[in-house]
């Protein structure tokens, strides 16, 4: 049987090796993502950001408990750092949630950044994908916990969670720049240390800035202790009133997270093109000439780029070839 059909009929070590391929970049696994794509779009996607320390890790872990209560099957995405050692997911937000590992109706996987910024790793959005054309009705995504540019949760999800905690210092400096600009919920956890009351006021008045149009939905503010699983069923209340709230805007949201996948895509599939067309040693000539003076970076790009689309025209798509492999699978398999 086709691994796409078995990735349909719900088998776990099914899912677990396509999300594989999709990880390393495979040409299986963009075949694999092919074929699934039609099957998917009924998932709601759960993004949850914020710095690290606060918590998101047994957050998530409380909020699959809860959603598993209410008979819906959940995926979770953690994006964990990568390994130094091996480049593969150091694994510490799966051994965190491993309560659920023998739970058939969720699926934990942690994959690593690799090096990609923005929070997530560079194939989590094809990862998502395979879940929900698994059949599974949440799909949570946690970032890596990097600090204030994980943005690349916004283009993933269906609503993003910011996840906060007192005491970190300077309360402005904890909400500040674009992770303020995502958020649909904000979440004050460990809401028993010093310094909550205060926090949720920071954020509230840094929302009082924003505009909102008439119908525009106002980000919760929400207090939370996630290791006692308080406050979790008011978070999971206010998932279902952003879904629906948002309604027809869902479709709108979900249009702009592929049109920035597709731009994603294409600025990939356009690098390998001029590594193919040009080669290493024409590209490290044309630095050489920008390190010495010769040529500046401006011109280099547009001889570049002239000559890439030429050889694409004159080769065909064959040309370009496949996206770059991104090497042997180094993280773990399944839950």
């Amino acid at each position: 049987m086709p691994l796409s059909a078995r990735v349909l009929a719900g088998e776990r070590r099914a899912i677990a090796r396509a999300i594989s391929l999709v990880e390393n970049q495979t040409a299986d696994g963009r075949e694999v993502v092919r074929q699934l794509f039609p099957r998917a779009g009924r998932a709601y996607l759960v993004g949850v950001t914020g710095p690290p320390g606060a918590g998101k890790s047994t957050l998530v872990d409380k909020l699959v408990s809860h959603v598993r209560q209410l008979d819906l099957t959940v995926a979770v995405i953690a994006v964990d750092p990568s390994s130094p050692f091996t480049g593969g997911a150091i694994l510490g937000d799966r051994l965190r949630m491993g309560e659920h590992v023998a739970d058939t109706g969720v699926f934990i996987r942690s994959m690593a950044t690799r090096g990609h910024l923005g929070g997530l790793a560079m194939s989590t959005s094809d990862a998502a994908i395979v879940l929900d054309a698994a059949g599974f009705d949440i799909v949570i995504i946690e970032t890596v916990g990097v600090g204030q540019d994980e943005v690349d949760v916004v283009r993933t999800t269906d609503v993003s969670i910011v996840t906060l905690v007192p005491g970190t210092g300077d309360d402005v400096q904890a909400i500040k720049a674009g992770i303020m600009e995502i958020g649909d919920i904000f979440v004050v956890n460990k809401a028993d240390r010093e310094g909550a009351e205060r926090m949720v006021e920071s954020v509230a008045a840094n929302l009082s800035l924003q505009e909102f149009g008439p119908g525009d939905w106002h980000p919760r503010i929400l207090k939370t202790q996630a290791s006692h699983g308080t406050g979790v069923p008011e978070l999971w209340a206010a998932i279902e009133a952003f879904r629906a709230h948002t309604g027809a805007a869902q479709a709108a949201r979900r249009r702009a997270r592929q049109a920035w996948r597709l731009r994603e895509l294409v600025s990939r599939c356009f690098a390998s093109a001029v590594d193919a067309v040009l080669g290493s040693g024409e590209v490290d000539r044309l630095v050489n000439e920008i390190a010495e003076g010769r040529l500046d970076p401006m011109t280099a790009a547009d001889d570049v780029v002239v000559r890439t689309c030429q050889a694409v025209a004159a080769g065909g798509t064959s040309a370009i070839g496949p996206l770059p492999d991104g090497g042997g699978h180094r993280g773990e398999q399944h839950a």
